[in-house]
C-alpha cells in the first residue's frame, strides 16, 4: 500500500480516482496545512494547530489567532507585517 503513494503522498488515498492535477494541487495544499508552522506570538515550532477554517491555536501558550483557511499566516504578511496588540 505503502508503493501507491511514493509519488503523491497524502493524495495516495484517492488511488486513480479525480485525475493526476487535482490529486496534486490538494497534496500541495493538504502537504502546507499540517506541515510544522512557527507561532507568532511565543516563536515556537510545531504545535501550531488549526481549530477550524481560518482558526489557528498555539497549544504551547494558548493563543488564538485567525489565519489563512490552510496556512495560519497567509501571503498577505510580506506586504502587511503582523501587528500583535496584547492588552498586559
Amino acid at each position: 500500500m505503502a508503493r501507491r503513494t511514493r509519488v503523491v503522498g497524502i493524495a495516495g488515498r484517492f488511488g486513480p480516482r479525480y485525475g493526476s492535477t487535482l490529486r496534486k494541487r490538494w497534496r500541495d495544499v493538504m502537504e502546507r496545512r499540517y506541515a510544522n508552522h512557527l507561532c507568532p506570538f511565543c516563536g515556537t515550532q510545531g504545535h501550531v494547530k488549526r481549530i477550524s477554517v481560518g482558526i489557528w491555536t498555539c497549544t504551547k501558550c494558548g493563543m488564538v489567532w485567525a489565519g489563512g483557511a490552510y496556512v495560519p499566516r497567509t501571503g498577505l504578511n510580506k506586504h502587511f507585517p503582523k501587528i500583535i496588540i496584547r492588552e498586559e
